[in-house]
């Protein structure tokens, strides 16, 4: 029963990350730098609230704490910047977060594909705490 259980999560897992990766583009470090600068991009951080708390790209919001208030959280403008990111480029919990802000009708919605593995090595700035 337990296999059966964690073979059903993985195949959920796999079918939320293609469909979400199926309508959601990378964005560039570059690119997520100026948005953030900018502060026109809703960043959400898909790794966890231990993660989060540890260290996460600033002004991300923990999407694990908080996506039952997710529709509260995004902004009007459907067509406004939002930016998933999970670990590395290897993970894709970030689906989660890409596929809730694809259903709620958003249509910027991007992947920063290094995840804050990368963010953190580049030497880019985190932010603590909840």
């Amino acid at each position: 029963m337990k296999k059966i259980v964690a073979l059903c999560s993985t195949l959920f897992l796999a079918l939320a990350a293609f469909a979400a990766s199926a309508t959601v583009a990378d964005i560039s470090q570059t690119e997520l730098t100026a948005a953030i600068a900018a502060k026109s991009a809703v960043i959400l951080d898909v790794n966890g609230s231990d993660s989060y708390k540890a260290g996460h790209i600033p002004g991300a919001i923990d999407y694990i704490a908080h996506k039952d208030q997710l529709a509260s959280l995004l902004p009007a403008n459907k067509s406004a910047l939002v930016v998933a990111y999970c670990a590395s480029p290897s993970c894709h919990a970030y689906a989660m977060a890409a596929d809730a802000a694809v259903k709620l009708g958003y249509t910027n919605v991007k992947h920063f594909a290094p995840g804050i593995a990368g963010w953190k090595k580049s030497g880019a700035p985190t932010e603590k705490g909840s």
